[in-house]
């Protein structure tokens, strides 16, 4: 007599039984903290996210292209001036903590989380070669267990697609099976005082529930909220969407801006005022351009993939025009406050405050002072800089014609000596009323002056 049955049973295949021992065994290295996390690529983000599971217990193996980097890693020294020398001179003596350039050893890490450039093309379209070449890389030296986790901004497939397809090709392994992969995006804010590395909740979306847990697990042991999500592609969505919003209402802020100040209003006070209100109000402020490496490309991503399937996306392409435009209606307000003063914008000569993206930090990515100098040194002005961060205009993949400036010294006599001040990042390390004292004129674009001033012109 054949036995009941108690509902539909599915048979374990030999697959599903390897991939759950490999993810079992995994979960058991996090616990015991024998993992060896691999980082991919050294810079504002993957270095932050080293020292974080160095300093929770794991051991951590760097990977960068740059030999500089490298070579400052191992010495104790910091090139990214937030993370401050300590935190570096602590891990360069640490045992567990190594860097590299060679590539051959990425069969060493359990974990690899790549952290590499995901820049856009010059036709605003998605340039993949680092993510490509990472995976390509990879493939190589991929061994069964092993874990990769993409940190990279990029649109929704990036991870189950793209870089499966190459891992797969490459390994002749199975995602899923012999090993997992997931994408965590990364939400950096160089800076912050508020948020760190191991403070900011981490979004995980893993290619399968196996790859899902174990990612999780992984940055559960290293940072202190981690938010699972059902795949991959949820998990590059959200990264994007969060980045689309801030662009959208910067975007919204710098129209204002243009509006109200035709109509003799100050937008920084109006919307000092609207942040008053408790409820239904988020303040953004509106500056020169958008910067950093995240709300200035980050929406066209979405916007480049949303044509695949026969979309289009108005808001976002909107907002981006207006932001785009946003360093030409500086220079504009520049040369017509030079006119009323007599002075043709040709041969004069504009001292730009702040180089970095954002106040009181060194990163220079994708900030809007770049392409103000660009145009500035298009109407024949003759520009400098001042940035208490940045000594020298560093070279840059979206500039790369930039002339070598080194930052120059604010002494009254100097200051006085320049036609124009353009405030395009308000460093707190700056006095602002020992500039104005001295300037002849300033063009401020962040309302560092809320006070009308027969010197200051805001734009």
């Amino acid at each position: 007599m054949a036995a009941p049955r108690c509902g539909k049973h599915r048979a374990v295949s030999t697959e599903d039984a390897s991939a759950k021992a490999l993810a079992e065994a995994f979960l058991s290295q996090i616990e015991s903290r024998e993992t060896l996390v691999g980082i991919v690529g050294l810079g504002y983000v993957g270095l932050p996210l080293a020292l974080t599971f160095l300093e929770r217990g794991f051991r951590v193996l760097g990977f960068d292209v740059d030999p500089k980097k490298i070579e400052a890693l191992e010495a104790g020294e910091s090139y990214i001036k937030h993370l401050g020398t300590e935190r570096i001179a602590a891990a360069a003596k640490d045992d567990r903590f190594g860097v590299t350039t060679d590539f051959a050893r990425l069969a060493e890490p359990d974990a690899v989380l790549i952290a590499v450039p995901t820049p856009l093309t010059k036709q605003r379209e998605p340039e993949m070669k680092y993510v490509v070449q990472t995976s390509e890389v990879l493939s190589k030296y991929l061994r069964k267990g092993q874990l990769a986790v993409l940190e990279s901004t990029t649109y929704p497939s990036t991870t189950d697609e793209l870089m499966r397809g190459i891992l797969e090709e490459g390994s002749g392994l199975k995602c899923g099976v012999d090993f997992f992969l997931a994408y965590s995006p990364e939400r950096e804010d160089p800076g912050n005082a508020k948020f760190d590395t191991a403070t900011i909740p981490k979004v995980v979306g893993g290619v399968g529930p196996e790859a899902t847990e174990i990612a999780s697990k992984l940055y559960e042991a290293a940072i202190d909220m981690v938010v699972p999500v059902s795949s991959s592609r949820v998990a590059e969505a959200t990264k994007l969407t969060e980045n689309i919003f801030r662009a959208v209402n910067i975007a919204l802020v710098n129209e204002l801006k243009v509006i109200y100040d035709r109509m003799g209003i100050d937008v920084w006070e109006v919307l000092d005022a609207a942040a008053t209100k408790p409820f239904g109000f988020m303040k953004f402020t509106p500056g020169p351009g958008l910067g950093g490496h995240c709300i200035p490309l980050d929406p066209f991503y979405l916007t480049w993939k949303a044509r695949e399937y026969k979309t289009t996306t108005r808001f976002i392409e909107l907002a981006g025009e207006v932001n785009i435009s946003m360093p030409n209606y500086v220079i504009e307000k520049l040369k017509d406050a030079l006119n009323d003063r007599e002075r043709a914008l040709k041969n004069a000569k504009v001292l730009i405050m702040g180089i970095a993206y954002k106040k009181d930090i060194d990163d220079p990515r994708e900030s809007p002072s770049f392409e103000l100098i660009e145009l500035l040194l298009h109407h024949g002005a003759k520009v400098a800089f001042h940035d208490p961060h940045i000594p020298t205009i560093p070279k840059m993949r979206s500039w790369p014609k930039l002339p070598e400036l080194t930052s120059v010294e604010l002494t009254p006599e100097n200051v006085k000596s320049y036609d124009v001040v353009l405030l395009s990042t308000d460093h707190s390390a700056v006095d602002y009323e020992a500039l104005l004292e001295h300037a002849q004129l300033v063009v401020d674009t962040r309302g560092v002056y809320r006070q009308p001033h027969p010197k200051v012109v805001k734009a």
